[in-house]
């Protein structure tokens, strides 16, 4: 039994099975078929649309984070089924139905949805596979009003101290948004962004995915004061690193694959201005964990908070972030 609802384990796949999925996708550029990287895009472009039809649901974790990897992916000449993104693109670009999906209670905030449906049209965009921005705009306008007095992005997430690859948490969500509200129009929202980053600034580096967020958001402002927090926190970052090549919530903590996935973003959005040995040096331990913890179906366990729960959410969520990390790193 199969069990996708409240749990699941993992189907398992068979090296011929596996054969023949890779066998039906074609490659742009020719890259390596049992890549790391195509095991992670051919398993997501099942699991992005099956869970639509499955569920009936519309997840913040299929169509907002797995389904960025594949847009990606697309950028990247990577071939990815249509039929894997076709129901997904029609969604995101009605906006009007997005609090309309049932689903999980659990991961039904719909603040937080608006945030990670918006990143996934904002990625269609980029990807050229939308040409159309008028549903951005429009997804910002709504954006503007969940702005904390603060400057941030507040979402409850799973009433954890820390976020996680589907519920975030207001640092990674508050840096999410803003790149929406740039994209869709930075000039009319400039006084949003600018309270945004204010926030930014003053935020703590907390845990490491704060950190990480922090430094993609800061990374390339280039104000003194915002080098000086890039300065802090990407030390501490590189001191965090353990020594199987990963990271975890915390220094010294045991290493977690979305964990790991946003520090390797943070560091890939930086110049080379940056410390570029140190840089890399993390960088290529931080794949090395990621390649090395892969499932044979091409995901990732799921990173929970607390560590060791099972949630399919999070666990495409994690696979979304680790594919996204190590495409965003592919050496040269």
């Amino acid at each position: 039994m199969d069990q996708r609802f409240g749990g699941y384990r993992r189907r398992p796949v068979t090296v011929f099975a596996m054969l023949l999925i890779l066998a039906g996708l074609a490659w742009a550029q020719a890259p390596d078929p049992v890549s790391a990287e195509a095991r992670a895009i051919t398993y997501l472009s099942h699991e992005v649309p099956a869970w639509a039809k499955e569920a009936n649901c519309f997840s913040c974790h299929n169509k907002g984070d797995a389904v960025r990897a594949l847009f990606l992916a697309r950028t990247l000449s990577y071939t990815v089924p249509e039929t894997a993104l076709e129901g997904t693109v029609a969604w995101l670009v009605d906006p009007a139905e997005w609090e309309n999906s049932p689903g999980d209670p659990i991961f039904s905030d719909k603040k937080l949805a608006r945030i990670q449906f918006a990143a996934a049209l904002r990625a269609a965009i980029d990807a050229g596979i939308v040409a159309d921005r008028t549903s951005l705009k429009e997804v910002a306008e709504t954006l503007m009003e969940d702005q904390e007095t603060n400057g941030s992005w507040h979402v409850e997430g799973n009433n954890s101290t820390i976020g996680s690859p589907a519920t975030y948490g207001t640092v990674l969500a508050t840096y999410m948004t803003r790149k929406t509200l740039e994209a869709a129009d930075a000039g009319r929202f400039s006084g949003a962004i600018s309270r945004a980053n204010e926030w930014l600034l003053s935020a703590p580096l907390g845990p490491i995915m704060d950190t990480a967020a922090l430094v993609l958001a800061l990374g390339n402002l280039f104000a003194p004061e915002t080098r000086d927090k890039v300065t802090k926190a990407l030390n501490r970052l590189l001191d965090s690193q353990s020594s199987d090549g990963g990271w975890g919530p915390y220094p010294k903590a045991r290493s977690e694959p979305f964990d790991t996935a946003l520090v390797l973003l943070a560091l890939a959005s930086l110049d080379e201005s940056w410390h570029p040995e140190r840089v890399g040096k993390a960088i290529s331990g931080g794949r090395g964990f990621l390649l090395d913890i892969q499932l044979a179906d091409g995901g990732w366990i799921e990173t929970t908070r607390p560590s060791g729960s099972q949630s399919y959410a999070e666990h495409i969520s994690t696979t979304g972030w680790a594919t996204l990390a190590l495409l965003r790193t592919l050496p040269n």
